[in-house]
């Protein structure tokens, strides 16, 4: 018999109101449960019995009083009128039923009639899906399902909503089907929720997908990873590691899938001290060491983190170690620039006999180009020549990249340029990229102009390597050209470019340019200011680079090893000592940023070529490091102007230890000797030159006139 019974029930907080109704929910029998948290009322209708009720309740931990409890022995049809004292929300499921028994009628109608079972219809649509026919499958459903009453069909609609979930065009048509699980009241069956839970999260509905988990009367463990998953899919990383925690301390039974998720999750956000308590769950549990896909995952989680040794431990514990495994531990390795440990742990997957894929040769063949390794670049190129591997765009894009680094070998990587199928803007800016750094400025620009024929938009990658390269050779023209079409374009260059046009324009000579550039910048970061500042201390400047420096830390930029240095070699160039003596105490002092050889080198150079030689030498005895051949020869040339020969002599000989193969030490000292009137000497060290087959090199320089 229907049953409506009525309770008062003290709720406290919705937390009560959802264990009540969770627990109601859980009765078989149950249609449907109203709350009035107002009143404190709850209404159940059902066929169940009325102590069964209270006893749910009750076992919830609150005090149930029974107001009222009626039954009917009549069907859906007339309860209406012979309840009249049902809620008005009960009158509408009453509606409801009716609809739902005025529908199972048709469907039996027609399933009598119907020449195809059920199964079959089921079998058609399940096979549909699983080969990606998620238009047809819908249409189908439309069409001949809809109309004969298999709507609301259990065993159909789940494969209904995943093809409406990847359609990802028909989210009008997602919504349709969830009310028609809950007109149903198919939406009780987990197996519809998860589908619905899957199919919001790729409507990109999170909340959604949360309202329907949390409204489920029952939850299995595929609820609860649809539901970690939805949040995971759509960024919401916090939600799910907190959807995790709250399923393990509910108890349900955990997956080594949705454990090796989970630390995968982690260590996309590099949150490492969840992955090490989870961690620390998988060695209690015991039950997960084996799985490979959670060794994997936490060997992924350290070596992101920079725990390379820890990953170690973990590999070295594995007890199956699959291609994806020493993938995984080679691409932390080099991730973490120990690109000859990666290259090693390749060679040793190879001594163990497992084949790598794809993915693991792209991932060498990066350490190769760092490493700037051609021979071993050479080898894996022909192992995957070799074992027949499908050159597709990410492996030919490494194997261009790797080419490309090493300079001498850009004729190969000329050749898997011309023949990928696919060219993208990483393949054109990998190869454009190459001829400008091995100085054949021509063939970039000709290979620039041809990828903007090919309507190829050229990336930041692209523009950078055509820009320094025209800063290197100092090709103002070239590099006005590509300033040009930036802008012609409407390309929005972010800070690095707008960096490096700035160096170019100042080594090409136009300042101005440099400075016009820097006031255009939407952004500027702290490059910004060091590459101004260095410019206008390169020609002679000094008292404007000053200025700069004043301004950038007014702004709120604070100064880092590279202004430290712009600043110092500002004032070189314009012969100011006593700021740049003020500047460098100040850092010392300070602490804040450590100091390399090359601040050393520049001060240095600064104090000797002003003739505080003293000052110079008391700053090189007291560097916390071995002073460079650089600081000894500028030392050197300072003390031939200032007529310190007899130093000057001694720093020379310093400097043929330091470098006995190097001629412009040789020719140093004998400029010394033949200064200070040492002929002999000079004679001497012009005739040691000759047995070690040294020869005095020149030097040339070149620069384009802006006019």
């Amino acid at each position: 018999m229907l049953q409506v019974v009525q309770l008062k029930v003290r709720l406290h907080c919705k937390a009560c109101e959802k264990a009540v109704r969770q627990a109601l929910c859980r009765i078989t029998g149950v249609k449907c449960v109203e709350i009035d948290t107002v009143s404190n009322k709850i209404t159940v209708l059902g066929y169940m019995d009325r102590r069964v009720v209270i006893k749910a309740v009750q076992r919830t931990g609150r005090r149930a009083e029974l107001l009222s409890s009626s039954s009917s022995s009549s069907s859906y049809y007339g309860l209406e009128e012979q309840s009249p004292r049902l809620p008005r929300g009960f009158r509408h499921e009453i509606k409801i039923a009716k609809n739902h028994m005025t529908h199972l009628i048709r469907r039996l109608a027609t399933t009598a009639s119907s020449t195809r079972p059920i199964s079959a219809i089921q079998n058609e649509v399940k096979e549909m899906v699983s080969k990606h026919f998620y238009e047809q499958t819908l249409h189908l459903y439309q069409q001949e399902l809809h109309p004969s009453g298999l709507y609301s069909n259990t065993a159909i609609l789940p494969s209904v909503i995943k093809a409406c979930a990847y359609a990802q065009t028909h989210q009008h048509f997602g919504l349709q089907l969830h009310c028609t699980a809950l007109k149903s009241g198919s939406d009780a069956d987990p197996v519809i929720s998860n589908s619905l839970i899957s199919m919001y999260a790729k409507f990109s509905k999170p909340e959604s997908a949360y309202q329907l988990f949390d409204e489920m009367p029952y939850r299995d463990t595929i609820s609860w990873n649809s539901m970690i998953n939805c949040f995971t899919q759509n960024g919401f990383y916090v939600r799910s590691l907190e959807m995790f925690r709250e399923m393990y301390l509910c108890g349900f039974v955990l997956k080594a899938e949705l454990i090796a998720g989970i630390i995968s999750l982690c260590s996309q956000i590099r949150e490492l001290e969840v992955g090490r308590q989870i961690h620390a769950l998988v060695i209690v549990d015991g039950s997960f060491e084996e799985s490979v896909f959670v060794s994997t995952a936490l060997l992924d989680l350290y070596s992101k983190c920079r725990h390379l040794l820890t990953a170690l431990r973990v590999f070295e514990q594995m007890v199956i170690r699959n291609e994806v495994s020493w993938t995984a531990m080679i691409s932390g390795c080099i991730d973490s620039q120990n690109y000859d440990t990666g290259i090693d742990f390749f060679r040793a997957m190879q001594r163990e006999g497992v084949k790598p894929n794809r993915v693991t040769l792209t991932i060498v063949l990066l350490a190769c180009a760092e490493l700037r390794d051609l021979r071993n670049g050479k080898a894996i190129h022909g192992y995957a020549y070799c074992c027949g591997f499908d050159f597709d765009h990410h492996l030919s894009a490494a194997l261009m990249h790797m080419y490309c680094e090493c300079t001498e070998a850009l004729h190969p990587a000329r050749i898997i340029f011309e023949r990928s199928k696919v060219k993208d803007v990483v393949i054109w800016s990998s190869i454009i990229r190459g001829y400008s750094q091995s100085g054949d400025l021509s063939e970039a620009m000709k290979l620039f102009s041809r990828m903007r024929l090919e309507r190829i938009e050229p990336n930041s990658v692209t523009l950078l390597a055509i820009i320094s390269s025209c800063t290197r050779q100092s090709f103002l023209s070239h590099g006005l050209g590509v300033h040009c079409y930036i802008m012609k374009a409407g390309l929005n260059f972010d800070v690095s470019i707008g960096n490096a046009l700035m160096n170019m324009y100042s080594k090409c000579g136009s300042i101005t340019s440099s400075h016009q550039i820097f006031n255009e910048m939407a952004a500027r970061d702290f490059v910004s200011w060091s590459t101004l500042i260095s410019g206008y201390g390169f020609h002679g400047y000094g008292e404007e680079a000053l200025q700069l420096f004043l301004e950038m830390q007014e702004s709120g930029v604070e100064p880092d090893a590279l202004t430290v240095l712009a600043i110092l070699s500002a004032c070189n160039h314009a012969g100011l000592v006593q700021e740049a003596k003020t500047l460098f105490n100040n850092v010392m002092k300070e602490k804040k940023i450590a100091l390399a050889i090359e601040h050393y080198a520049c001060y240095v150079d600064l104090l000797g070529k002003s003739g505080k030689i003293e000052d110079a030498c008391k700053v090189v005895s007291t560097m916390p490091m071995k002073p460079s051949t650089r600081i000894l020869s500028s030392l050197v040339s300072a003390c031939r102007i200032h007529g310190r020969l007899e130093v000057a002599e001694m720093l020379a000989h310093r400097l043929i230890e330091a470098e006995p193969e190097n001629a412009a030490n040789y020719t140093l000292l004998s400029m010394v000797c033949s200064e200070s009137g040492n002929w002999l000497g000079a004679e001497e060290v012009w005739r040691v030159m000759r047995a070690k087959g040294l020869s005095k090199s020149y030097g040339f320089s070149r620069i384009e006139n802006e006019y």
